[in-house]
């Protein structure tokens, strides 16, 4: 586990703490909640853009593909 000093915005932390206070749990283990979901939600947002791009690139050549065997096509 590592120690981190960490700066929060007044109305952010005073969120934090009502939401704390409300779901009787540490301030630590919400943060550590919220980070684990946010780390999530960004490792997703990476693989879409990735798999956006890697779908534009397999598009091209599948494009390519297809006026090829319409070619064939229509040279029988």
């Amino acid at each position: 586990m590592k120690i981190l000093s960490l700066k929060l915005d007044d109305p952010i932390y005073a969120e934090a703490e009502e939401i704390t206070r409300h779901l009787k749990i540490a301030r630590n283990r919400y943060i550590n909640e919220a980070v684990n979901l946010y780390n999530t939600y960004q490792k997703r947002r990476i693989l879409k853009n990735q798999l956006t791009q890697e779908s534009k690139l397999v598009s091209e050549n599948s494009l390519e593909i297809l006026k090829e065997f319409e070619l064939l096509r229509d040279e029988d």
